[in-house]
């Protein structure tokens, strides 16, 4: 277990930052907490029916972080999104999809997500020993040039019948093909919930005009309400990359062009420059905490991955987020490396001396 002082460690220069911040925009007496009874607390006065309930259950209460409100995620779908040969070069093993599933177990994770074929491949030994989430739509990069779109790789039902106890899908929100991607994932996800299934949304973000003098799909308001869009279509749990800037509808309403609407207030009182505060306006946009928030690891950077993945726990967590969900920066390295990167993970959330700021 990560004591507060080796977590404190990791964090460096920014420990203070993070651990002492006391956030002064969006009060975290507005926020629906993370906790044990948080099926019971958020989801049950929702409409969604009690096998929807017995799903969410199932996924809080598995692995180290079983009973918390809290989640730790290994998603693989980086064959298909990202390319086979690009992702598991460095580790072969993890072509085959059984070392997947069991980097999930072996790390104490609550769930695995990944494709239909590996979830398929190997869920009669696997689907009764960690809950699965299959992902039901990819970006491919076989098609020249590539392009920024998500297409649906199954069925709902499909999943349902691997033994799947939720499904997640990604929406290219600001991109050209993201009214259809909204429509067939809304249907999706109503079907899933019709078949007790719980349901996760990646929301991200893809317009090369978002790219100005610096990378505003990771902007908090543009994020944010990504977010908003998220819930609206009812997913249980947001999936969203952790924002590193803010003014992302300013940049776009430069000379000429108009886009979207925006408040000052949106900069001056819900935000401030804290990572933890720009975390907690995502939060704010998933319904007050209403849906859990749970963001992305990122990407592998070797030697660093321990720090960075500690410090977008502790940003999520203080923030008033559910978790995180964490791939290659565990499955890029040795089964036990990985599986000691995503404890790591689990210990921000498991102590107590890491509160909501």
């Amino acid at each position: 277990m990560l004591s507060l002082e080796k977590i404190s460690e990791l964090l460096g220069k920014e420990s203070d930052t993070l651990l002492q911040h006391q956030s002064k925009t969006i009060s975290k007496d507005l926020l629906h907490l993370p906790g044990p009874d948080t099926v019971n607390k958020i989801y049950q006065p929702s409409s969604r029916n009690p096998q929807v309930l017995r799903s969410l259950g199932q996924l809080f209460q598995h692995g180290r972080l079983g009973g918390t409100g809290y989640m730790s995620i290994l998603p693989v779908d980086q064959g298909v999104e990202h390319s086979a040969g690009a992702s598991f070069a460095k580790y072969p093993a993890y072509f085959d999809p059984e070392n997947i599933v069991k980097l999930a177990i072996e790390g104490g994770c609550n769930a695995v997500a990944s494709t239909f074929g590996v979830l398929s491949s190997v869920s009669r030994n696997y689907a009764h020993r960690i809950p699965f989430i299959v992902k039901l739509n990819h970006n491919e990069l076989l098609t020249y040039p590539n392009r920024a779109d998500q297409v649906m790789y199954g069925t709902v039902e499909e999943a349902w019948n691997l033994g799947a106890v939720a499904v997640g899908a990604t929406i290219y929100f600001g991109s050209e093909q993201s009214d259809r991607q909204i429509v067939e994932v809304s249907r999706a996800f109503a079907r899933a919930h019709e078949l007790g299934m719980a349901t996760i949304l990646w929301c991200y973000l893809r317009n090369d005009a978002f790219k100005k003098d610096v990378d505003y799909h990771l902007s908090a308001d543009l994020t944010g309400q990504a977010n908003h869009l998220g819930v609206t279509i009812q997913a249980d749990i947001i999936k969203q990359k952790l924002p590193v800037v803010n003014g992302g509808y300013k940049a776009l309403n430069t000379g000429t062009s108009s886009y979207g609407k925006l408040d000052e207030r949106i900069y001056t009182e819900l935000t401030s420059d804290n990572p933890i505060d720009l975390c907690r306006y995502q939060v704010a946009n998933c319904y007050m905490g209403r849906m859990g928030l749970i963001n992305s690891g990122g990407a592998s950077e070797g030697e660093a991955d321990l720090a960075e993945a500690v410090r977008t726990a502790v940003i999520n967590k203080r923030a008033g987020g559910v978790g995180l969900i964490s791939g290659r920066k565990a499955f890029q390295r040795p089964m036990v490396e990985g599986a000691a990167l995503l404890n790591a993970i689990q210990d921000v959330y498991l102590n107590e001396q890491i509160t909501i700021a």
